[in-house]
């Protein structure tokens, strides 16, 4: 496929029946960085939940006990608008990546590829062989060599999406409740336990058997590239000017038409079965191990290398340098917009979360003394990794404040509700209702401020 960017008929697209795929490894430049790259991100994907910030876990998306913590800062219900936001920059984000250098991060980063390629496929390799005796050890009848080697890999199979289960729970759970679970009588987290094998059964079947489906038909990404990408966009692409007419080479001259020997290699290899030379497609995960097996043969037949490698459509076709549209340049306007927007809020989210109202159903008191007095309602939260010493400042001299339970303290992530009036000289009052702002002092300073009512006769 030449003129379009992305096909959507796919590998296999015209049969029912799923083909096993065994894909052969080729060690080359990309493979190695992109080994690298795993290695780290799975170091940082199994440590993350483990590690203390300020007494807490470093990342914490509890959703049962309403805790968020990323990077030692607590997020409360309260914040989901920043929660919002944040998804939206994401959203954005992945859009102009897409947009620029196509499913890069489906083949370098995202952690389905990353599991399958570098662990669960390595430990096949290991255990059954490279791609062809894997086939042929699939398809031979039972035998004790057979039972024994499945029996290994299925084995290890299980033991790592156990694992997997256990951090990624951690990161919901907390990894204390985690430890917990583990080292505690089974009677005592059913719930948690059960959890455990669930994920496990999941990942399990993910990895064992879903394996590319989980890429090609699962997830929705791979079909948005569909309107993410465009002529100009960098994609694993090949270059069919420069490698067609493809043709093998003979015995007699090492001269063909095009410098596409057609040796297939660049299908075998694919995690996905396809075959890059009918143009982008959706199942494409833009993992370079096509780049690899091509470059090694161009080298080994003494011609340029990246007869495959990361073009546009425009620089195969046209032969233009590589240049970012129009709607890249949106894209970016309107991430830069959104992350500086979402900056700002994080730098001026304050310490304490206070919410102040009126209590309901009651209106103001006058006093013998001339002054009016207005019952509140008031809950604080602590944003913090540490517990906060505080008062309420009044907005003036003449208003002051009578508690009903005070409370000076907060705990780290807990919450306080006071019950206080405040109360003001009638004289002061020339409206019915009147908007006042009251600080929350902690160390010296303001560190939050919540508006609210009050309410009056008038002092005509």
């Amino acid at each position: 496929m030449k003129d379009g960017m992305v096909n959507m008929t796919g590998a296999g697209a015209t049969s029912n029946k799923r083909i096993w795929i065994y894909p052969k490894i080729i060690i080359g430049n990309l493979y190695r960085y992109r080994s690298w790259v795993s290695y780290i991100l799975l170091i940082t994907l199994f440590a993350t939940p483990f590690i203390k910030f300020n007494g807490e876990q470093l990342v914490l998306l509890d959703v049962l006990q309403r805790k968020f913590i990323i990077f030692g800062v607590h997020f409360m219900p309260q914040d989901f608008y920043l929660f919002v936001l944040a998804l939206l920059s994401f959203m954005v984000f992945i859009v102009l990546f897409t947009a620029v250098f196509g499913r890069v991060w489906c083949g370098w980063a995202c952690p389905q590829t990353i599991f399958m390629e570098m662990v669960f496929r390595k430990i096949e390799y290991f255990i059954e062989g490279d791609a062809r005796q894997q086939k042929e050890l699939n398809t031979a009848a039972m035998s004790g060599l057979k039972f024994f080697k499945k029996t290994v890999k299925h084995t290890l199979f299980v033991l790592i999406s156990f694992l997997i289960a256990n951090v990624f729970l951690a990161y919901f759970i907390s990894s204390d409740t985690l430890i917990k679970i583990i080292t505690e009588p089974v009677a005592e987290h059913v719930s948690g336990f059960l959890s455990i094998l669930i994920f496990t059964a999941a990942f399990y079947l993910v990895f064992a058997r879903l394996r590319e489906l989980v890429c090609t038909v699962i997830c929705p990404y791979g079909r948005l590239q569909e309107v993410l990408l465009d002529r100009k966009s960098l994609v694993v692409a090949y270059d069919y000017r420069r490698g067609e007419p493809r043709g093998h080479i003979q015995k007699d001259t090492l001269e063909v038409a095009g410098d596409c020997v057609d040796c297939g290699l660049c299908v075998q290899v694919c995690p996905t079965g396809i075959d890059i030379r009918q143009g982008t497609q959706m199942e494409c995960i833009n993992c370079t191990a096509c780049i690899d097996a091509c470059d090694m043969v161009m080298e080994k037949t003494h011609r340029p290398l990246r007869l495959i490698g990361f073009k546009s459509e425009e620089d195969i076709s046209d032969r233009t340098a590589f240049h970012f549209s129009k709607r890249v340049y949106a894209y970016a306007l309107v991430l830069v917009v959104l992350f500086t927007t979402l900056t700002t809020l994080l730098i001026t989210r304050s310490d304490i979360g206070a919410t102040i109202l009126r209590a309901s159903g009651t209106i103001y008191q006058l006093r013998e003394d001339g002054t009016v007095s207005n019952l509140y309602n008031a809950e604080l939260i602590n944003k913090t990794s540490g517990p906060i010493n505080f008062s309420i400042n009044m907005p003036d001299k003449e208003t002051r404040i009578q508690y009903i339970n005070r409370i000076n303290k907060i705990k780290k992530g807990e919450s306080v509700e006071l019950t206080f009036f405040l109360i003001r000289p009638q004289r002061y009052t020339n409206e019915y209702k009147s908007g006042i702002t009251l600080g929350i002092v902690s160390g010296g300073k303001v560190i939050s401020k919540a508006k609210t009512t009050f309410i009056a006769p008038p002092n005509l």
